[in-house]
């Protein structure tokens, strides 16, 4: 079963500067978000198939959508994450089902390697509630300077029987980083970890 989109939304936030200090270049990142409709709202389903292969179809689809709002090539991208939020006919479920088995595979091509696991929340909300996507290094995920995150909102969205889904790509770690640890240059990106 294909994912019944009715919208998609991709917002680019670009930081110039930060306690009156020049970023540059400045820290990007960009967001693509898909407002599905929830096949299981409203009753429990014990397989939840059909919405593990809706994220690996909705994986492919944002992660592009997401690398191309920066303009990058996809081996430019440095940090990823992903993020559900179910409207109140649907169970936190719905959302562990899109991000966890299969979404991962397709974003990781979208950004050409993706050794890290991907950060991810999930949460119940309803139209206009804030959905934090959280950020880390793609292929190292020890590599503090890139521990962040992007908020997204869509007016009307999760609708009752909807579920909102997002990715989020940056090309590079926080605006100012000075907590020390693994920098990006050091990473070897070989485990996911370092």
């Amino acid at each position: 079963m294909p994912a019944n989109i009715r919208k998609i939304v991709v917002v680019v936030e670009e930081t110039r500067r930060e306690m009156g200090r020049e970023i540059a270049p400045p820290t990007r990142r960009a967001a693509a978000v898909a407002i599905i409709e929830n096949p299981f709202a409203g009753r429990y389903v014990e397989d939840l198939e059909a919405l593990m292969a809706i994220g690996e179809e909705l994986g492919d689809l944002l992660g592009r959508r997401a690398v191309a709002a920066l303009g990058v090539a996809p081996a430019a991208i440095e940090s990823y994450g992903k993020a559900a939020m179910v409207g109140e006919n649907g169970e936190l479920e719905h959302a562990a089902a899109i991000l966890h088995p299969r979404l991962g595979k397709p974003l990781r091509a979208a950004v050409e390697k993706g050794a890290a696991l991907v950060p991810s929340s999930k949460k119940m909300g309803g139209p206009g509630q804030p959905l934090d996507i959280p950020l880390g290094h793609k292929d190292a995920a020890y590599v503090r300077s890139h521990f962040d995150g992007m908020e997204v909102r869509v007016n009307d969205a999760p609708r009752a029987n909807e579920i909102m889904v997002a990715i989020a790509v940056a090309d590079s770690g926080r605006p100012l980083p000075r907590v020390g640890g693994l920098t990006k240059d050091e990473a070897k990106g070989e485990d996911g970890l370092r």
